[in-house]
This record gives structure tokens, C-alpha cells and sequence, in this order.
């Protein structure tokens, strides 16, 4: 009798798995590189906020802001978390199907200015007549570091010597073997190179530029349409990451997110983090706003890469976002 009292159970229990299993929707997420920056996305991960969304979130990074949108366009991502201009750059090319940004995750520019030799009183007039590697061409990083160096009047294409035809994964190397005296580099190789002594965090871009949405998670114009719960359910992970993110210690965030970087000391995860933290860095909420995408634009324009002004409400959509964080 006790066996066929467990064999019913079983047969009970095993239905009920399989229905909860049609339930896992599976979401294949692009992200433009792996960034400590990116910090409320991988806890979003490990402490299960898209499973308790019915969401599995298969995650690759694809480097580089075309690439990544290729990824999404072309239908080999759901998601995409890149930054903001390139939606721009798509509906400039006359989209049938365009990019939507739905949920903020960073809001300020994420690197930092990192210098050769240590320099004890820092101003930016010591980058003139020096080597600068920047970064590529028409990308949110390079931008700002054009917008942040003309406001403290320094001309990037005639009072330095600026270098930007170097692929974004390969800066770091490019830096590390000698290239230039100065370089624009993320969370934790900035951190990192300081580590070795292979240079010097002297100054923030993020703190320079102002609020900006600098990386967001964006994804077609049709999926929005097709399938509106699952990009609801998507934010709804986000925001509670955020919320996490904004009421942890960058030691509980470093403990969290350490899995993504398995290369990287523990102590430079967490300094990364209260880094970004201090300058404001992780957005608090999904909400782009409309202030933070024509301050965008306004960096576009003045680097000479922005091919028409595009309207707040045109590739934004605050509907799912406002929301998820009124619930």
C-alpha cells in the first residue's frame, strides 16, 4: 500500500513539473561587452530575479555596439543591452522595425581616465600635445570622451594626438604594450592597471558628462507588439535588481556578480563597484528619461555623429517601465 501511495504521488508530481516547465521562456540576450558596469544585470542572474519571471536568460557577449545590434536585428538576440545611439543610428538608416529602448540599466558614462604615470594634481590641460587612445569612432565612450575634453577646452583632433582605429576589445592590450599616454578604459581593467602599475585612474567621464543613457536594454518594435508580457516580465527582474543593487554594500554586490568575472580579484570587483556606485552610475529604476536622451543627442551632435535628432517618444517606451515600478 505505501508503494502505491508513492507511485501516486509520483505520477502526481510529475505533470505538475512539466507544466511548470512550459512556463520557463527562454531569452536570448546580447550584451556589448562584460562589464562590472553592468553590475544590476548579473544580479538580476544569480539571485534568480528573471527565474521568478518564468524567464531563463541565456546571456553572450557580443563586443562592439554594431555588432550587437546586428545580433538583435538579425534575430540572433531577444535583447539587447548596448547603448542608447546606436537605436538612433537605426532608425537613421530608415528601419522598418524599429529599435526600442524599454529599461535603463546605466546612466552615466562608465569609464575612466586612466594616465601612464602617476600624476599627484591632475588637470586636463596636461592630456594637450600627448598621445590619447580613445575609443571607436561613433561609439557612446569615444563621444564622451570628445564632449568631456572640448568642455574643459581641449580640441580632440588638433590639441592631442587621439587614436581611435583600435577595436574596443583590444584598448586594454593596445595601452598595456605601450600605446599611448592616456587611455578611456572600464571598470575593472581600469581598476586593474592601477593594481599592476600599469597606469593611474586620475579622472571620471561619468562625472564629466552628466546623466546620460549610456546602456540600455532595448529590443524590436515587434516584439514589444508580439509579445508584450515577456518584456514586462523582463523589466520587472531589472527593477528588482536595481532595488538590490541600491540597497546592498558593494561587498554584497562583489559576492553576488563574482561568478562574471572569474578573472578578477574579488577587492577590484568590489572597489569597481563602489566606484560606479558613488558617481550614480546604476540607474535606480528602468526609466529612461526624456532629459538624459536629448542630453544623448547633445553628445552625438557635438562630436559630429549624430544623423538626425531623433524624438523622445520615437525609439522610448516608459509605458513598461512606468509600470512595473508603480506595482
Amino acid at each position: 500500500m505505501r508503494y502505491l501511495l508513492s507511485l501516486l504521488a509520483l505520477m502526481l508530481i510529475i505533470p505538475l513539473a512539466a507544466c511548470n516547465n512550459d512556463k520557463i521562456q527562454t531569452i536570448k540576450v546580447a550584451e556589448v561587452t562584460r562589464s562590472v558596469f553592468y553590475a544590476p544585470q548579473y544580479v538580476a542572474l544569480t539571485e534568480g530575479f528573471f527565474e521568478d519571471e518564468g524567464l531563463k536568460v541565456e546571456l553572450t557577449t557580443v563586443p562592439g555596439g554594431d555588432k550587437t545590434m546586428t545580433a538583435l536585428i538579425s534575430g540572433g538576440a531577444d535583447v539587447a543591452l548596448v547603448g542608447s545611439e546606436t537605436s538612433i543610428y537605426v532608425e537613421a538608416q530608415g528601419s522598418t522595425d524599429p529599435v526600442i529602448n524599454f529599461a535603463a540599466l546605466t546612466q552615466t558614462d562608465g569609464t575612466f581616465l586612466v594616465a601612464r604615470e602617476k600624476i599627484d594634481n591632475f588637470s586636463w590641460d596636461l592630456l594637450k600635445d600627448s598621445t590619447f587612445l580613445g575609443q571607436r569612432k561613433g561609439g557612446m565612450p569615444q563621444m564622451v570622451g570628445e564632449f568631456v575634453l572640448k568642455k574643459n577646452d581641449i580640441d580632440p583632433h588638433n590639441d592631442l594626438n587621439l587614436i581611435q582605429n583600435i577595436d574596443f576589445a583590444n584598448i586594454s592590450s593596445a595601452f598595456a604594450s605601450g600605446t599611448g599616454e592616456f587611455v578611456q578604459l572600464f571598470e575593472p581593467t581600469a581598476s586593474l592597471f592601477e593594481k599592476e602599475g600599469r597606469g593611474y585612474i586620475v579622472a571620471s567621464f561619468g562625472e564629466e558628462s552628466g546623466k546620460v543613457p549610456y546602456t540600455t536594454f532595448m529590443t524590436k518594435q515587434s516584439t514589444i507588439k508580439d509579445d508584450p508580457e515577456m518584456v514586462e516580465k523582463f523589466t520587472k527582474a531589472v527593477y528588482k535588481a536595481q532595488q538590490w543593487v541600491e540597497s546592498h554594500s558593494a561587498e554584497e554586490i562583489a559576492e553576488s556578480v563574482k561568478e562574471y568575472f572569474p578573472d578578477t580579484p574579488i577587492d577590484l570587483i568590489t572597489s569597481s563597484i563602489e566606484r560606479y556606485k558613488k558617481q550614480g552610475s546604476y540607474a535606480s529604476n528602468p526609466v529612461l528619461s526624456e532629459e538624459a536622451w536629448n542630453n544623448l543627442q547633445d553628445i552625438m551632435d557635438e562630436a559630429g555623429e549624430l544623423p538626425k535628432r531623433i524624438d523622445y517618444g520615437t525609439l522610448v517606451n516608459t509605458d513598461i517601465a512606468e509600470k512595473v515600478i508603480s506595482k
